[in-house]
């Protein structure tokens, strides 16, 4: 294995334990606070870090030709995505969110055969299958299964993707430190416009204490700063469809973590559930077949 390689692997394990976490701390610090309140306050902290580390670094300028896909990035992808997985983690649990995030792997690798030209084989048709019927079996038999935050995760999932296939045009060109700042900036402004209609709009009361104070440290620090860094970093040294494969340990973190900590209930759908997604995202992702 190349040693590039393993720093881009060392760096999505990383990156998805830590995503990972984040459904979990998310589900505590949205029982304070509105969904987009969160959701500034994590990118005006990841904002602010990111500024302190480029200005002790030679000014790298962006070229004007590259303006729209940094505000796909900092709109789409981290502020509009990002809010309806927040929205999706409040309604239907952060196990559940997380684990329909993982399909992640599957549209990602479509839309980097659309927009990339990225091999697009059948092993990855199968494993979308595999997927969607473990989705489907988690939905189908276990109660009080929110709809409405199903759609939202899914919802999520497909911006996401995209917003990754786009990064991946850019990320080469540039510093990541670079790219993820000037699409975060877009998105603490953007954010910061729904936040005030939010509060305006919503009945939910405001709480900060110092837990929530410290939540939004740890998701802004690390779960948002570093991560979206490191995410960039790995798609300007691998393909999208590569990096995507490592998803599953967001999934199984979030699990474990929301049952040994929140007390979520697991019944045998779940698991089974879990382990059709995770079949079919590898299956998709590692076994080679012609292409389409």
């Amino acid at each position: 294995m190349k040693e590039q390689q393993r720093i881009a692997y060392a760096y999505l394990l990383l990156t998805f334990f830590l995503w990972g976490s984040l459904y979990v701390v998310s589900k505590f610090v949205l029982g304070k606070l509105p969904t987009f309140a969160v959701a500034f306050g994590r990118y005006l902290i990841g904002y602010l870090a990111l500024t302190v580390i480029v200005s002790q670094k030679p000014k790298e300028t962006i070229a004007r030709k590259d303006y729209g896909y940094i505000f796909i990035i900092g709109f789409l992808g981290y502020s509009i995505s990002v809010g309806m997985q927040l929205m999706g983690t409040k309604l239907a649990g952060p196990s559940l969110a997380s684990l329909l995030n993982s399909t992640n792997p599957i549209t990602i690798s479509i839309m980097a055969a659309l927009i990339l030209k990225e091999r697009l084989t059948w092993p990855k048709i199968a494993g979308l299958i595999l997927s969607l019927c473990g989705v489907y079996l988690i939905i189908g038999n276990a109660a009080g299964v929110n709809i409405a935050g199903v759609l939202l995760s899914f919802g999520s999932v497909i911006l996401w993707s995209f917003m990754s296939v786009i990064t991946r045009k850019v990320t080469r060109s540039y510093n990541p430190v670079t790219i993820t700042r000037a699409a975060m900036g877009i998105t603490v402004v953007s954010n910061l416009l729904i936040c005030i209609l939010e509060l305006c709009v919503t009945s939910q009361p405001v709480e900060m204490d110092l837990m929530v104070f410290l939540g939004l440290c740890y998701i802004g620090l690390f779960c948002t700063a570093l991560t979206l860094v490191l995410w960039n970093k790995s798609l300007s040294m691998l393909d999208a469809s590569v990096c995507s494969a490592f998803y599953p340990v967001q999934t199984l973190t979030s699990s474990t973590l929301g049952i040994l900590f929140l007390h979520e209930a697991a019944g045998w759908p779940f698991f089974a559930g879990s382990a059709l997604i995770i079949v079919g995202v590898l299956v998709s992702l590692l076994v080679k077949g012609k292409n389409c």
